[in-house]
């Protein structure tokens, strides 16, 4: 059999796309799955997705209905882009694929739903253990996932592409802004204790005692966890809920900067999404964020809003703005000229070619010395 022939037997594979978290609020893990896993994307491959129209329906698929599959399907790969496979998925442990998009079910607990330290931690806890094929969405995830996996796992790359999903392409970038006016803040993200949102709340209360007249526009659904702003927020502070994409078009138009504060990202996507529109992007000084935004963000320490606000003020009065579309456009191009290598390689593993994650840039390696 000639290579060529041995390349075209191995092409096609039956992968199981676990959708059975898929809801009707698409946030960053859903619009990842929909993206960069969608079945036209996966082609040539048969792509099987498994849905659940409601929580029952998703546990009985995760912790049941696909390790059953495993036993009886064994030619096929089961592929979890969104939530941790169940434990007994271990009997087809060998052809799952696990993308990880962070690893705060492991290490932020405190910041949790109940849902989440109930089902979804020991779960992801477990298939850390015995999962050998893990993707991950930032060298960042990457670390953190080695740190916590089985030495024999192979941690690769899978930087997802970041499409233009609120359509801010033809924006010549951020809002016009004169020194005086007021300065419109955007905060993307599900309203729960990780998105740190009262020090994005500081850092506005900061500008306006620094003589910047502001206002937090802030875009989510509320997820869980007790929020004090939210019993009396401060008169400054517009809330929006959640927004449909061309609803959130309109706003970020009328945006200086996108803020975020989180504690923990595994990505970030939103801020990556925004600079399609050329908004320059605000986020804490943490290894994450200098991976997403290299030179194009401005970073900052949440925990010191004052100082936080003379960074931004001394950015304004630098001309900050005026550079900022050209800055932020071509860091998400960059982003996704990298995505596009790692989907490419993400396509060979599926086709069987064993060298895929051979260069040692397409995998997070375990250090061996620690």
């Amino acid at each position: 059999m000639t290579d060529h022939k041995a390349k075209s037997g191995m092409a096609q594979r039956r992968i199981y796309l676990d959708q059975t978290h898929l809801r009707a609020h698409v946030t960053g893990i859903e619009r990842v799955t929909l993206d960069l896993f969608a079945p036209e994307k996966l082609a040539p491959h048969n792509v099987r997705p498994v849905t659940a129209g409601s929580l029952p329906g998703m546990i009985a698929a995760q912790q049941i209905g696909l390790p059953a599959r495993g036993l009886t399907d064994r030619d096929a790969l089961f592929l979890f882009p969104g939530f941790p496979p169940g434990p007994l998925c271990a009997v087809a442990a060998a052809r799952c694929l696990l993308y990880v998009h962070d690893t705060f079910l492991l290490t932020r607990k405190a910041d949790l739903s109940l849902r989440s330290r109930i089902y979804m931690s020991p779960s992801f806890a477990l298939a850390l253990r015995w999962c050998p094929n893990l993707f991950v969405n930032s060298r960042t995830t990457g670390a953190a996932v080695r740190a916590l996996c089985a030495e024999h796992a192979r941690v690769a790359l899978l930087r997802p592409a970041v499409r233009d999903a609120f359509g801010l392409a033809d924006l010549p970038g951020p809002a016009a802004y004169e020194p005086g006016a007021t300065l419109r803040l955007l905060a993307i993200g599900t309203i729960e204790p990780r998105k740190n949102y009262p020090a994005t709340l500081a850092l506005t209360a900061a500008l306006i005692r620094a003589g910047i007249p502001a206002e937090l526009h802030l875009v989510g659904r509320v997820g869980w966890g007790r929020h004090a702003f939210l019993e009396a927020p401060p008169p400054f502070l517009h809330r929006h809920g959640y927004l449909a994409d061309a609803e959130l078009r309109a706003l970020a138009g009328s945006c200086h900067l996108l803020v975020s504060t989180s504690k923990a990202e595994g990505l970030g996507l939103p801020l990556l999404e925004v600079q399609h529109g050329g908004l320059p992007v605000v986020a804490p000084d943490d290894p994450v964020f200098r991976e997403v935004l290299g030179t194009s963000g401005l970073l900052i320490r949440p925990e010191d809003p004052d100082g936080a606000a003379r960074t931004i003020a001394a950015w304004l009065r630098d001309g900050g703005l005026t550079r900022a579309a050209a800055a932020s456009r071509a860091n998400v191009a960059c982003w996704n000229a990298t995505a596009a290598e790692d989907g490419l390689r993400f396509q060979r593993f599926l086709s069987g070619d064993p060298t895929a994650y051979a260069p040692l840039e397409s995998i997070v390696a375990c250090d061996r010395s620690a």
